[in-house]
C-alpha cells in the first residue's frame, strides 16, 4: 500500500469516526424536552438543520472541486466542533436553530469530499476497483462508531443529559487535525481557476449521461428512505414500549448490523453483478418498510434489522456506480447533488410522513414511505438495470 493510500485511509477513518460517533443521538429528543422543546419544535430544527444543508450543497462540492476536497474538509471540521460547542452551552429555541445551521454547513463541506478524495486517492495509485470495498470497511467504521457512541452516550446521559454534548465537542474536534493531514491526489489538482458557472455547465453535461443520472437518483432516493427510516425508529420504539433503558442499547446493535453488511458489500457486489445488485437494494428497502410496518412491537423490534443490513450493503454500491461514471474534475459537485437531492427530498415528505404518524399511525406512514422509495427507485434504475456490469476483482 502506498504511503499516500495509507495516511489518507488512517485519516478519512477518523473523520468518519468524528462525524458518526454520535453521542447525543440516543437521547437527543430527551435534551430537547428536557429544555422545554415541543415535537413541533424538534422536527423544526431537524428542517433547519436540512434547509442549511441543502443550501450549501452545491456550493460545497464546487469549492471541493475547484478549492481542494482537503480544504473543505479542514473547513468541515471546524464547523462541525463549532456547531457542537454552541450546542453545549445553549438552553433555548433559537439557540439550538444557530448550532443546526453551523453543524448543517459543516456537514455540508464533508459529505462528498471525503468519498472523492477516497476514489481519486485510489485512482491515483490505479487501485480505484477497490473503492467499494475501501468505502464499505469506512461506512463500517463510522456504524461501528455509532453503535458504540449510542451505549456511551445512554450512561453518559444518566449523569446529565448535557454531558453527551460536552464530550461530543472534543470527539468533533478530531476531525480537524485527520483533515490536515490528508495529501491531495495530483490527479484532482487541475482548473483550480473555473468559474462556478463553468463547473455548474461540465456538471449539467455529466448529468445528462444516462447511466450517471440513473446511479445518482437511485442512490439518492436509497439516501432518502435511510434517512427517513433512522427518525422512524425512535418512535418504533416508544410504540414497541420498548424501556427507554434499552435505546440505547438496540439502537447500538440496529448500527453494528449496518457495520457488518458494510464489510461485505464489495463480495456481494462481485458476486451479483449490477443487475442483480440493484435489485437486491430496491426490493430489499421496500420490504424493510413493509415488514416493520406490519409487526410494530417488541417482537416486531427485530425485524428491523432486516433494513439495516440491506442498508450497510447498498450504500457503497450505490456511491461507487456514480463515481464510476464521473470525472475526477466534477466528483465531489456531483456527490453534493446526491446529498442536495436526499434533503430536498427529506424536507418534502419529512412533515407529510409526521402527519400521518400523528394523525393516523406509525404503520401507514412506514407503508407510504416504503411504497414510494419502490416506485421512484424502480422508475429510475432502467439504465443501470440494462447496463449490467459485473465486476472481476
Amino acid at each position: 500500500m502506498s504511503k499516500m493510500v495509507r495516511n489518507n485511509l488512517i485519516n478519512l477513518y477518523l473523520i468518519k469516526f468524528a462525524k458518526w460517533f454520535n453521542l447525543v443521538m440516543p437521547v437527543v429528543v430527551l435534551f430537547y424536552q428536557d429544555n422545554g422543546l415541543s415535537m413541533q419544535q424538534i422536527f423544526l430544527l431537524k428542517s433547519i438543520y436540512s434547509i442549511a444543508m441543502v443550501l450549501m450543497e452545491i456550493p460545497s462540492g464546487y469549492l471541493a472541486d475547484v478549492w481542494g476536497r482537503k480544504k473543505t474538509l479542514i473547513l468541515g471540521g471546524f464547523l462541525g466542533a463549532a456547531g457542537m460547542a454552541v450546542y453545549s452551552f445553549s438552553y433555548g429555541f433559537w439557540a439550538f436553530a444557530a448550532a443546526e445551521i453551523i453543524l448543517g454547513v459543516g456537514y455540508s463541506f464533508i459529505s462528498g469530499s471525503d468519498s472523492a478524495l477516497l476514489y481519486d486517492t485510489l485512482k491515483a495509485a490505479e487501485r480505484d476497483k477497490e473503492y467499494i470495498k475501501q468505502e464499505g470497511w469506512i461506512t463500517s467504521a463510522g456504524n461501528f462508531a455509532e453503535a458504540i457512541a449510542g451505549v456511551c452516550g445512554g450512561l453518559l446521559a444518566t449523569m446529565s443529559l448535557r454531558l453527551p454534548f460536552y464530550v461530543q465537542f472534543g470527539i468533533a474536534s478530531v476531525a480537524i487535525p485527520a483533515a490536515l493531514l490528508l495529501k491531495e491526489p495530483r490527479l484532482q489538482s487541475i482548473e483550480l481557476n473555473k468559474s462556478f458557472k463553468s463547473t455548474l455547465n461540465t456538471v449539467k453535461e455529466t448529468f445528462q449521461h444516462p447511466l450517471l443520472r440513473s446511479a445518482l437518483l437511485v442512490s439518492s432516493f436509497a439516501g432518502t428512505a435511510s434517512l427517513t427510516f433512522a427518525w422512524f425508529v425512535q418512535p418504533y420504539f416508544k410504540e414497541a414500549q420498548l424501556p427507554v433503558s434499552l435505546f440505547g442499547i438496540m439502537w447500538t446493535l440496529l448500527n453494528l448490523s449496518v457495520g457488518v453488511s458494510s464489510m461485505f458489500s464489495y463480495k456481494i457486489e462481485n458476486k451479483l453483478g449490477q443487475r442483480n445488485s440493484l435489485l437486491v437494494i430496491i426490493l430489499g428497502f421496500a420490504i424493510g418498510f413493509f415488514l416493520a410496518a406490519w409487526e410494530v412491537s417488541l417482537i416486531g423490534i427485530g425485524l428491523l434489522f432486516f433494513f439495516y443490513l440491506v442498508r450497510g450493503i447498498a450504500h457503497p454500491i450505490l456511491k461507487d456506480y456514480i463515481n464510476r461514471y464521473t470525472d475526477s474534475e466534477v466528483r465531489a459537485s456531483i456527490l453534493s447533488i446526491r446529498n442536495f437531492v436526499i434533503r430536498i427530498n427529506f424536507a418534502i415528505i419529512g412533515p407529510a410522513l409526521g402527519y400521518l404518524t400523528d394523525q393516523f399511525s406509525l404503520s401507514l406512514a412506514l407503508i407510504a414511505t416504503g411504497t414510494g422509495f419502490l416506485v421512484s427507485a424502480l422508475l429510475s434504475m432502467g439504465p443501470l438495470w440494462k447496463a449490467n456490469i459485473q465486476r472481476s476483482n
